[in-house]
């Protein structure tokens, strides 16, 4: 919990699992709030300053009930996606200030994924749940999100094309896209070109509104032990990278047009990476005891570079000023666990013994 109190370091938290369809209705109308509601609850009392809730997610290919899995005629699901999203944004209304409305609905190659929603409506599926989001919660921005946008370079089919196409069609036919968000899962010396990146945003932002980056780690792929110095320096460029895109984006337009970085943990003890990848990790910002490794400070100077802080942050020093340039450009996620959100353990971190709340952590910027 000490990440959230006091530190300026977190200004927004995401519930990266316990809003996921799996996690909130696992019976068809028997909805759970109890691990979502403890994370929008910590954002609302303002532990360490009021944070905002940026929301994740509503229609996802994965993370499905098994009710869900199988195959439903299309006038089935469209009754199945208006009681989910409707019930999702109603009880979140005036907490979630976005929402990452369908996720990853292409894959690599730019083929549609053969979901269950989509086999029961193809396409429309897409559109269906973006006009019943903005019909349940009007106020909430509503996103687009996915992975390997960043570059063409990072798929082998044509997914940024065919995912610009797709948005173009949802609007036309009067669904309501705010935004994009680009998740960003690297590999650190395989990121690509900070203006390939920022030109690639910029596509996107002649279709929708703003465009964010939602889920940012870089991992050692493979990961090396003993780790070098030269592992860490190329990680902290590649961070500098992906974050300097978000920022010439906004500088191209004169003003607020990506509108965050979100980095999806921000220790490794909590990283989705090893579990998933096993030869890939160390990817976040914080080592797994908690200490703040050179991609932080690259990316904490860049933000402070933004905000008009003249004074750099020194590598593993301390600085109030640092945090309170921090205060006003980073923002953080947190991710339910299977443990509950009021539980507790004692870690050890770079400065000492830390209490942090047993839900995994991450950190997120808004770019002012």
């Amino acid at each position: 919990m000490s990440f959230l109190q006091g530190s300026g370091e977190f200004g927004s938290l995401t519930p990266i699992n316990a809003q996921k369809w799996k996690n909130i209705e696992q019976v068809q109308q028997v909805f759970t709030w109890a691990e979502a509601d403890a994370i929008a609850n910590t954002a609302k009392a303002g532990v360490g300053g009021k944070k905002s809730l940026r929301c994740h997610t509503m229609v996802w290919f994965k993370g499905l009930p098994s009710w869900v899995e199988t195959t439903y005629s299309r006038a089935d699901m469209e009754h199945i996606l208006t009681a989910h999203i409707q019930n999702l944004a109603w009880h979140f209304k005036g907490r979630c200030y976005a929402w990452d409305v369908v996720n990853e609905a292409i894959d690599d190659n730019g083929v549609f994924r053969q979901s269950p929603m989509y086999k029961a409506m193809g396409i429309d599926f897409i559109t269906f749940s973006f006009k019943t989001a903005a019909k349940a919660d009007p106020s909430a921005k509503l996103y687009y999100n996915d992975y390997a946008l960043e570059s063409p370079f990072l798929s082998p089919g044509p997914k940024i094309s065919i995912t610009l196409a797709m948005l173009r069609t949802v609007k036309a036919q009067g669904g309501t896209v705010h935004g994009v968000g680009f998740q960003s899962h690297l590999k650190v010396g395989l990121v690509p070109p900070r203006s390939e990146m920022a030109s690639t945003m910029q596509q996107f932002l002649e279709v929708v509104d703003e465009v964010a980056i939602t889920e940012l780690d870089i991992r050692h792929s493979p990961l090396k032990t003993p780790s070098t110095r030269a592992m860490w320096e190329q990680q902290a460029k590649d961070y500098g990278e992906v974050v300097g895109a978000c920022l010439d984006v906004n500088k191209g337009y004169g003003g607020r047009k990506c509108v965050g970085v979100t980095v999806w943990d921000f220790t490794d003890k909590y990283s989705w990476v090893p579990s998933e990848i096993p030869t890939e990790g160390e990817a976040c910002l914080w080592d797994n005891n908690y200490v703040k490794k050179l991609a932080y400070w690259t990316v904490l100077n860049m933000f402070k570079s933004a905000a008009g802080v003249s004074k750099r942050a020194e590598v593993n020093g301390t600085d109030s000023e640092s945090e309170t340039a921090a205060d006003r450009v980073v923002e953080s996620v947190v991710t339910g666990r299977a443990r509950p959100v009021s539980r507790e353990e004692e870690v050890q971190g770079g400065g000492g013994t830390r209490t942090v709340v047993a839900t995994t952590l991450a950190t997120a910027v808004r770019v002012g």
